[in-house]
């Protein structure tokens, strides 16, 4: 493996900085099947959407299935994501010295037994153990695979290639989700988390296959990796994510109720409103990445804008059906942002890629609680399911808050420069 460095030029105006030690581990020599890479690291990535977003529609069938009422159930989401946000930071940094294409196939071997056993949990608690399982894999998985996905492209290229991988998840909430939501209406959750195992299987074996042979970096170790937690700008960018990624989940989580509350529309379009915001997802997977490799923080910044107004005008579509598809497909835009934070952390990383990298993930799963927990609140306070929305604006504009001190203090560290 050899090491290049990333140009920490600024151009004149735009907001940020890179960190001028950043570095990324790029295969030495050429790389053959870079396209079949990437969509095998792709597949690991609608796994893991699949089970992520569906598990929250399947609460109800898992619920009754299980004997526990729906809040109860709620903490089986919780344990994923508990799992990812303990799971990514111990993975990474104990697995410094493993080559990433080790790692990658380990994590998928991990993520599909677990989710297998979740299938098989005969209660509540093995279920809050399995969820727990297989949220561990999660952040590392996309963290490494985001890496390995940037060696293989130029640099001018980085966020496009993080935006292939993560296309995987985005297109699970387009066909994954509801397909894993008809499955758990007609012949029971449990297969759908069979589903997601088989998925998961699939992705190590066509990582074995297509994914460059790479050799342990013989500088890694767990004490560099530790030191990404010494940057401030590593910090920062994670907090962007946890508060600014929040506002997305407080809707997404209590969509299904609202929609059968409020708008008063039929179950069985449940699966078409989850299908039109991951179509969002996606669109704005395909877009974004186009400005932010050019001007990365200034594209976080308008896509945190354009949540704060999808979500404030969650509360106003939500009597009518035609609205409520509209604006659940804007408010799925804004997952975009993912992909621009994980090309963020490259820059401001230096060389402890691997840590800050599925770090990443660990902050959204962070907002994967922080914003349900805030909606809930929100609702017991008798303020209704479309409250819901005001706390994801108040959260996504916290999120361009804290994105407006990163910036401000990458300019004052590199002004003497």
């Amino acid at each position: 493996m050899q090491a290049f460095a990333v140009d920490a030029a600024v151009q004149h105006g735009q907001l940020g900085a890179m960190d001028a030690s950043t570095t990324i581990d790029r295969p030495s020599g050429a790389v053959r099947h870079v396209g079949l890479t990437h969509l095998a690291l792709s597949v690991g990535g609608f796994a893991i959407g699949t089970t992520e977003f569906a598990t929250m529609s399947l609460v109800p069938d898992f619920a009754r299935d299980l004997g526990i009422d729906a809040p109860t159930a709620g903490h089986v989401i919780s344990a994923y994501a508990l799992g990812v946000v303990v799971g990514a930071p111990t993975i990474a940094v104990l697995a410094a010295k493993l080559s990433r294409r080790t790692l990658l196939i380990g994590l998928m071997t991990i993520f599909a037994l677990a989710n297998a056993l979740s299938g098989l949990a005969p209660s509540y608690h093995w279920m809050l153990l399995f969820r727990f399982l297989s949220g561990l894999p999660h952040g590392a998985y996309f963290g490494i695979a985001s890496l390995v996905a940037a060696s293989l492209v130029p640099r001018e290229h980085r966020t496009k290639a993080v935006a292939r991988v993560l296309l995987g998840l985005t297109v699970a909430t387009i066909a994954g989700v509801p397909l894993a939501n008809w499955l758990g209406q007609g012949v029971g959750w449990r297969w759908a988390f069979g589903l997601v195992a088989l998925l998961a299987a699939l992705t190590a074996a066509l990582v074995a296959v297509f994914a460059p042979r790479d050799a342990p970096d013989h500088r890694a170790s767990p004490l560099r990796e530790l030191g990404a937690l010494k940057r401030g700008q590593v910090w920062l960018t994670l907090g962007i994510g946890a508060i600014g990624f929040g506002g997305m989940f407080a809707v997404y989580t209590y969509l299904a109720d609202t929609l059968l509350a409020v708008t008063r529309v039929s179950p069985s379009l449940i699966p078409i409103a989850l299908m039109v915001f991951g179509i969002g997802m996606t669109a704005g997977n395909l877009i974004a990445p186009r400005f932010a490799d050019r001007a990365l923080l200034p594209t976080a910044a308008v896509i945190l804008l354009w949540s704060a107004a999808a979500l404030a005008l969650y509360p106003l579509a939500a009597g009518n059906w035609w609205a409520m598809l509209a604006d659940i497909g804007a408010i799925g835009i804004g997952g975009a942002l993912g992909t621009v934070l994980q090309t963020r952390l490259m820059d401001v990383a230096g060389d402890a890629q691997a840590l800050a990298a599925a770090l990443n993930h660990s902050a959204f799963n962070t907002a994967n609680a922080l914003g349900p927990w805030l909606g809930g609140l929100a609702i017991a306070a008798g303020l209704g399911w479309t409250s819901t929305g005001w706390v994801g604006c108040g959260l996504a504009l916290g999120g361009l808050a804290i994105l407006l001190v990163s910036a401000m203090v990458g300019r004052r560290t590199t002004a003497p420069a």
